[in-house]
C-alpha cells in the first residue's frame, strides 16, 4: 500500500495505514531469527497499539506513520532478498567442510618440529622425544576436539536448503575451526605466557559460539532435516553451554594451578555421549 504523505489524512485512509502497519510488524515477528528480536518487535508492537487512538485524534501526526510505513516495507524487501534461499547443492558445502576439516587436523600434527640439528647418539633421542611429549599432548587434544567438532556438524546439521547469511555463518564456524592449528602450536612452543593459553581457549570458545549460531540459524529457518524437536534443540544447546564452561574453567586452571589441566578437554567427547545416551533413553 502506498499512500501519498499529505498534510491531513481521511479516516478511511488512517485506517488502512495502521492495517498495514501491524499486518508488516506481524510478518517481522513471524520471521525473527532469534527469541530476543522476536520479543523487541512484540513490544514495539504494543507500544504501536497504545497509540493507535492518537491517529483518530490528529489526523495530522498520521502522515509520519506513512514513512513509517514506507520505511518497513523497504526493511521487509531487503530481509527477503538478504535470506532468499540459494540455489547451491547443501553437499557442496558439507564436502567443503569435510575437506576443511581434514586439512586441519592434517596441519595438527606439521606442529611438531623435528631438531634442527641431526640426532646422533640415543641420549639425545630420548631428550629430544621427552621436550617433545607436552606439544605432543597438546596435538592429541586439539586432535580429539576437531574430531568432536566434525561429528557435532554432521550429527547435528544436515541441511536440505541454503541461504547468503547460512553460508557465511558456516564460513565463521570453518575460521574458527582453521586456526586451531595455530594456537595449539602457541601452546605447544609458548606454554609459560598465559595469552597463549588464553589464545588457545578463546579459539576454542569461538568455535563453540560460531557453532552454535549455524545451528539454531539452520533449525529457525528450517533448514534441518530432519527437524529436531525443542527437547533436542535444547538438549544440543544445553551441552555446548556446559563446554563454553570447562573451557573456561580449564583456561584458567591451566596457566594458574598446572599446564596438566589441559587434558580436561579430553571430557567433551565424554560429556556429549552421555548426554546423548541420556537423552536417547528418555526420550
Amino acid at each position: 500500500m502506498v499512500i501519498t504523505i499529505k498534510e491531513e489524512l481521511t479516516p478511511e485512509e488512517i485506517e488502512e495505514l495502521k492495517n498495514s502497519i501491524h499486518e508488516k510488524i506481524e510478518i517481522i515477528k513471524e520471521n525473527a531469527a532469534d527469541e530476543e528480536t522476536f520479543k523487541k518487535w512484540e513490544r514495539f508492537s504494543t507500544i504501536l497499539k497504545d497509540k493507535d487512538s492518537k491517529f483518530s485524534d490528529n489526523p495530522k501526526k498520521a502522515s509520519r506513520y506513512v514513512k513509517f510505513d514506507k520505511g518497513l516495507s523497504f526493511y521487509q524487501r531487503f530481509l527477503q532478498a538478504f535470506e532468499r534461499d540459494v540455489d547451491i547443492d547443501p553437499g557442496r558445502l558439507m564436502g567443503l567442510t569435510d575437506g576443511i576439516f581434514g586439512m586441519v587436523m592434517t596441519l595438527l600434527v606439521f606442529g611438531i618440529a623435528l631438531p634442527e640439528m641431526f640426532i646422533t647418539n640415543y641420549s639425545d633421542f630420548i631428550t629430544f622425544i621427552t621436550t617433545l611429549a607436552p606439544t605432543i599432548g597438546v596435538t592429541i587434544v586439539s586432535f580429539i576436539l576437531i574430531s568432536s567438532f566434525w561429528v557435532y556438524h554432521h550429527e547435528f546439521i544436515k541441511v536440505n536448503n541454503l541461504n547468503i547469511p547460512y553460508l557465511w555463518l558456516n564460513i565463521l564456524f570453518l575460521i574458527c575451526i582453521s586456526f586451531i592449528p595455530f594456537t595449539t602450536s602457541l601452546i605447544g612452543n609458548y606454554s609459560h605466557f598465559f595469552l597463549s593459553e588464553a589464545l588457545f581457549g578463546l579459539n576454542i570458545f569461538l568455535t563453540i559460539v560460531s557453532f552454535m549460531l549455524v545451528y539454531h540459524y539452520a533449525y529457525k529457518r528450517n533448514f534441518l532435516d530432519p527437524m529436531p524437536s525443542k527437547d533436542e534443540t535444547r538438549r544440543v544447546s544445553h551441552t555446548f553451554y556446559l563446554i563454553m564452561g570447562l573451557t573456561i574453567i580449564v583456561n584458567l586452571l591451566d596457566f594458574h594451578v598446572s599446564g596438566n589441566f589441559i587434558y580436561l578437554f579430553l571430557l567433551v567427547p565424554i560429556i556429549s555421549t552421555f548426554r546423548d545416551i541420556g537423552y536417547r533413553m528418555t526420550s
